[in-house]
């Protein structure tokens, strides 16, 4: 089968979330000039540079109370600040319900059941479960084709692990297995580990 975006696919769903896959997912937490904390999940998101630390996410859809964007955009946009929380098996279903569509106004953390904790380095609200949090400092926000496709940047200025994640130095991602996005609504979770030395090591 071959497609060309523009002409449609033809499938009764669209199989592009399902080819590019698995991918991470990136809890934002935000909160707004008015001290509303939010949180959303996005399955656009990766780390982006090693020094300093970066990290992206992409919105690429709108709320009819934000002006051409998301909560999470908005309140980034307004305050300069975010933070990204990993999301373990045990949160995948509060990460879901975060991912509801919800008044601007509604605080995220208490929608889905979860305890807040306050962020070092910024003012914002992080997941106090997550295994693992990155606060950001906002770098640029870049505007793609399309309605309201927009892709955050932010510097990693703070990082939490939970203790109970370490073994032996390392941060060991079986101890609360991630979840992974796939494509439609089918997700992953990572439990098996492999290694690969590569060429020359």
């Amino acid at each position: 089968m071959f497609y060309r975006p523009e002409d449609g696919h033809g499938l009764p769903h669209n199989p592009f979330n399902a080819i590019v896959t698995p991918r991470p997912i990136g809890w934002i937490s935000s909160r707004s000039p008015d001290g509303v904390n939010n949180l959303a999940p996005y399955s656009f998101f990766n780390a982006v540079a090693y020094t300093p630390p970066q990290v992206m996410f992409a919105s690429t859809s709108a709320k009819p109370d934000q002006d051409g964007t998301k909560d999470s955009v908005a309140n980034i946009e307004a305050t300069g600040v975010f933070c990204v929380n990993v999301v373990s098996y045990a949160l995948r279903d509060a990460m879901n319900a975060s991912s509801a569509a919800l008044p601007k106004d509604t605080d995220e953390f208490a929608h889905a059941g979860l305890e807040s904790a306050d962020c070092e380095t910024i003012a914002c609200s992080r997941v106090a479960a997550a295994p693992a949090a990155l606060e950001c400092k906002l770098t640029q926000i870049v505007t793609l084709p399309g309605e309201a496709n927009k892709v955050v940047f932010g510097e990693v200025t703070g990082v939490h692990l939970r203790d109970d994640c370490l073994r032996d130095g390392a941060f060991d991602v079986t101890t609360f297995q991630p979840l992974a996005r796939l494509g439609y609504r089918d997700y992953s979770v990572v439990r098996d580990l492999f290694p690969l030395a590569r060429p020359g090591e």
